[in-house]
């Protein structure tokens, strides 16, 4: 039975359109979210509490779509409706939607978890029967690894923001699967939001960071091995929930033995013990200033329209840095992508001054302009792209992540890793934690995320180090265990790391010894040519009770590695992988693309009597300040709204902007053309549709809104004015491919002096060039220190030109330069 005609078939698509609800309008019965984080050492358990109170005079179905994690482990879902406290169970996902349907129907209250089949960071919640003037407490746990970001800090998210996710047409991602996605702005969301966190670990917590405002951290214990934090009162939901920790020593390899469940059959991987192997190599100061001058880098952006305003202008900034600081001797190319994509070169080509020139041209020119999110096309005809023999293939993806297909992207990498590395990025608030770590994964390279007040650039160049840099390789795992005990692998074998990447592994302990209370595992790998060994020891009699987190954990990374299997199958299914994965998912109690969470309050003897009103919660996302030219699709799945007042808070499109940019360049265009541009657009816009965009971070909006209508305000002399350009970028813009800069008033201009105050002091038997690139080196030392990572690669470059020129009088043309800007940087320092 159903509980209304059409229901299952409802609950299989994402409705790309939602009107905006108000907490005025429209009870919503979500009442507020309490969040509990218990963080040990590299991994952590998240308790998320869901107050709902039913204030309609009818029987009530809420259902709220939310993101988690890409990566967690939903372990434990019950509910609590007065003194009844029901606990759900794991099953198969229709067959739990079945039963969900039938309840209702029956006039039952009844509760549904399910992951989305086609991206594992979306989940839908369904409260069924929920009777007038009855309240009920949903209680959700999941586990997870934190990932290691480049400065070292583990990086936990709590997504808050959750952006309609764009689907390409065709993709298939429409036939079940998807789920209803209800937005309003972050502004009127009706729902609260506590958070609290619990931190220990064998090694001090030195600092605990957030993008949001925190509580001071108090430490719990003299060896501040115990924190707990807080999120300050009043968050707004105007970006996600991110913390950043950070431990003493974080390098020591661990390993971590949990005990089986009491209440397991031995031999399964819930009754047996599970170890958990941490790797995290110590790069030596040697091997980080070392870098490869050979490479194919690849460079993927986003331009649908969601990457509008800051976005695609901090990407077009990052994009100048990289290129300057791509080695001689490389190849490179620049891909872009919306609903169609668009190639500078048709094949990569070799880096040189010509090239990256020509590259450089483009990218100024590049808009937001592209429509939606289609990001597998463009891939699928890179990977089509023969490699170039002896320049390995390094891969650079900039995204919001906001996609519907997201597993069958991750797909694609993984079957192309043989051949090249993936570096991600994912942009704003409510990108794809599941897209961007997934590229990352399955492409062996690096996630990054830019939120909040973070700048793009610097995150991008680190993994661009790292991409020059030697990897950890021929890494092989030993274990050593008595006569009894056996190991099974659970986790699929490592082929590299990375600066600033950690790896756990997870093995099942089968048997037991009455020779050895311990077991012991030798870790094996290669850096630059450098041997290391690990070996480690551990007990095979772990404490019991320990919550089961490594056991969960464990079982999440064997069923993706399943799921990924089933995916790849090609011709019939035959049924046989996705049982593996029901049985694994029941038996360990963890989430699935296959399986959901079903709990039916059975102890209700009364069936609730009237009409089922059905209410979708929503989810917070923020307001742009965009819309799109009539018959161009907006960023992915547009939210709508009625309010003729929010008409007059939007600028003018991205689509105008790119408009004005060049026909600037071309010559200027009048105020008036400008004026006309923009009466047209607004007058073609009905109120009553209107498009709103995704979110972008805050640091990048405000100042990047500015920019943008600054390109195209008036001056006295009637033609447009163009912002001044950051001092950092005006300097490296004008460095050559080889490294060197040229002495020109350009430059003179960049190091705010007059071509006479530059070319004066210039020692008589230097070249003009040698000089030249001293004194933007000593600017760069002197002034921008505070941005070194930035451009810290391309000062290496023009150090390799100066010491390839041999030049004469170094130290006196560097004391010269001191003097003329006013610096007192070392010649040591510079590196010459």
């Amino acid at each position: 039975m159903r509980s209304e005609p059409g229901r299952a078939e409802q609950r299989g698509t994402m409705v790309n359109c939602c009107g905006l609800l108000t907490s005025q309008k429209e009870p919503v019965p979500l009442k507020s979210v309490e969040v509990e984080l218990e963080v040990r050492d590299h991994v952590a358990t998240v308790v998320s509490t869901l107050n709902y109170e039913n204030k309609e005079d009818k029987p009530l179905e809420a259902v709220f779509v939310f993101p988690l994690p890409g990566d967690a482990a939903v372990c434990h879902f019950s509910a609590k409706i007065g003194q009844t406290h029901i606990v759900a169970e794991v099953k198969e996902k229709q067959e739990a939607r079945e039963q969900y349907d039938d309840a209702l129907s029956s006039g039952q209250q009844a509760f549904l978890l399910e992951e989305s089949e086609q991206s594992p960071d979306i989940f839908s919640l369904s409260v069924g029967s929920l009777p007038p003037g009855e309240s009920a407490s949903i209680r959700l746990e999941y586990v997870i690894e934190l990932a290691v970001q480049a400065d070292e800090g583990l990086r936990f998210c709590l997504p808050a923001v959750l952006n309609p996710r764009y689907q390409p047409q065709g993709s298939g991602g429409c036939e079940g699967g998807n789920v209803q996605v209800t937005s309003v702005p972050a502004s009127l969301v009706p729902y609260s939001l506590s958070f609290s966190a619990r931190v220990s670990s064998p090694r001090p917590v030195s600092k605990v960071e957030s993008s949001c405002p925190l509580e001071p951290l108090q430490y719990r214990n003299t060896e501040q091995t115990q924190a707990t934090v807080k999120l300050a009162a009043g968050h707004k939901f105007d970006r996600d929930v991110e913390l950043l920790i950070y431990y003493k020593d974080a390098h020591q390899p661990t390993a971590v033995v949990e005990a089986g469940q009491t209440s397991s059959q031995p031999g399964t991987l819930m009754g047996d013990p599970v170890v958990m192997l941490s790797l995290y190599p110590e790069f030596p100061q040697a091997v980080m200033s070392s870098v490869a001058s050979c490479g194919e880098f690849v460079f993927l952006l986003d331009r649908s329209g969601s990457m509008s305003g800051g976005k695609i202008k901090s990407a077009r900034d990052t994009l100048l840095l990289l290129l300057k600081s791509v080695p001689l001797g490389c190849y490179f190319n620049i891909y872009s992508f919306g609903s169609r994509y668009e190639h500078i070169f048709p094949n990569s080509v070799e880096y040189n001054q010509q090239t990256m020139e020509e590259a450089l041209k483009k990218v100024d020119e590049m808009e937001a302009d592209l429509g939606g999110t289609e990001i597998l096309k463009p891939l699928k005809h890179i990977y089509s792209q023969p490699c170039i023999p002896n320049q390995p293939r390094q891969l650079f993806v900039f995204t919001d992540g906001e996609v519907g297909n997201t597993k069958e992207v991750i797909n694609l990498v993984k079957k192309n890793s043989g051949s090249h590395r993936c570096f991600s990025f994912g942009i704003g608030e409510g990108a794809s934690s599941a897209l961007i770590n997934g590229l990352a994964k399955e492409g062996g390279g690096h996630a990054q995320f830019i939120t909040g007040t973070d700048r793009m650039q610097p995150k991008v160049m680190q993994s661009l180090r790292f991409a020059l840099q030697p990897a950890v390789v021929d890494i092989s795992v030993t274990w050593d265990l008595p006569k009894g005990v056996s190991v099974t692998a659970l986790s699929p074998p490592i082929t590299a790391l990375f600066q600033g990447q950690r790896s756990l592994v997870y093995a099942q302990l089968t048997g037991q010894s009455s020779e050895a209370s311990e077991g012991c595992v030798t870790v094996k790998y290669s850096l630059a040519g450098h041997p290391s060994q690990n070996q480690l020891h551990f007990s095979l009699t772990p404490a019991e009770d320990t919550g089961l987190t490594v056991h969960r954990l464990a079982a999440r990374t064997l069923i993706r590695s399943l799921e990924m299997e089933e995916r790849e199958r090609e011709g019939p299914e035959d049924g046989g992988v996705k049982k593996k994965v029901v049985d694994l998912s029941v038996q360990s109690g963890v989430s699935s693309a296959f399986t959901a969470f079903i709990a039916v309050n059975k102890d209700n003897s009364e069936a609730i009597q009237g009409p089922l009103v059905r209410k979708n919660v929503p989810t917070p996302m923020m307001m742009a300040c965009s819309m799109p030219l009539r018959g161009q699709r907006s960023c992915g799945a547009p939210v709508m709204s009625t309010d003729p007042n929010l008409i007059q808070a939007y600028s003018i499109s991205s689509n105008a902007h790119a408009k004005c940019r060049k026909r600037i360049k071309k010559g200027g265009a009048s105020l008036n053309v400008f004026s006309n541009m923009k009466k047209k657009l607004v007058a073609s816009t009905k109120p009553q549709k209107m498009f709103l965009k995704s979110p972008v971070p805050q640091s990048m909006s405000l100042s990047s809104e500015r920019d943008e209508s600054e390109e195209c305000d008036d001056d006295d002399s009637g033609l447009p004015k163009q912002p001044p350009r950051d001092p950092l970028l005006q300097l490296v813009s004008l460095q050559k491919a080889s490294g060197c800069w040229v002495l020109d008033p350009d430059l003179a201009a960049a190091l705010g002096k007059t071509s006479e105050e530059v070319e004066k002091p210039k020692p008589a038997s230097v070249n003009q060039d040698v000089w030249a690139t001293i004194l933007a080196l000593i600017w760069l030392h002197g002034f921008k220190m505070d941005a070194q990572e930035e451009w810290e690669l391309l000062a290496m470059k023009a150090v390799s030109w100066l010491r390839a020129q041999k030049a004469s009088c170094v130290k006196e043309s560097v004391e010269a330069g001191n003097a003329l800007l006013g610096c007192s940087v070392q010649k040591d320092a510079l590196g010459i």
